[in-house]
This record gives structure tokens, sequence and C-alpha cells, in this order.
């Protein structure tokens, strides 16, 4: 069997603004949205250029989440992760850019507006 990663779903506390900091802070492009039948969930997708989506799901206010064990964080690609940390407007600062030669990269961990932790990926040479 053949699988594609097609989204991830997070609550937010409002869909429109963490769609707008995606686009905005690291160049996801609004893709489509929907409510719900019964009118009680709206959802926004915004996509990143090899067309991955991140389903934002409105919790209506709602911005205290326990993110739970299982998850950990967002993996987003770019080309120098001291410039988009530089750039990024983070809501905390988990950790800096540094070398991960273990890893073959250059990261750096910050948190978007509802706090989902949000890795920058920088391939190393």
């Amino acid at each position: 069997m053949d699988a594609t990663t097609i989204h991830v779903c997070l609550n937010v506390s409002d869909a429109d603004r963490l769609a707008d900091w995606y686009v905005e802070n690291l160049d996801f492009e609004h893709s489509w949205e929907f409510t719900t039948a019964d009118g009680t969930g709206r959802n926004v997708y915004v996509a990143d250029g090899d067309g991955f989506e991140l389903q934002l799901s409105d919790t209506e206010g709602e911005d205290e989440f326990e993110q739970g064990t299982a998850w950990d964080h967002l993996a987003v690609g770019v080309e120098d992760v001291d410039a988009a940390f530089e750039a990024v407007d983070h809501h905390g600062v988990l950790k800096r850019p540094a070398d991960q030669p273990e890893a073959g990269a250059r990261t750096a961990f910050v948190e978007d507006p509802d706090g989902h932790v949000v890795e920058l990926v920088e391939p190393l040479g």
C-alpha cells in the first residue's frame, strides 16, 4: 500500500489568526476551508509549497490546550534557520538556532500564537 501524508490538524483559538501567522511567517498559502453541516465547526487549511496542509480547527476562542504527550512539534524546512528565526513572529523561543550534526541539520524551535511547537530545519552542507 502506498501512503501519503495529507495534513495535520491543530486545534486553535482563532483559525484566521493562526492561518495568517503560517502564511506571513513560513510562506504557507491559504488553500481552502469548510464549516461543518451543523455550523459548529470551522476549519481553515494552509499549505506549503509541496502541498502538505495544516488543518486549523477553530475552537471559537478556547485558548488553553493540553498539548499531551503524543504530540511534540511540527517541523518546517527553511533555507536559512538563522534568518527565519529572526524573521518569524514567534510567541516563545524554545531553542535558538544551533547545529544538530547527528541529524544533519541546523534547527531552532519556536511557538506559534497558540503555543504549538514549530521546528525550523535547514539541512547542513
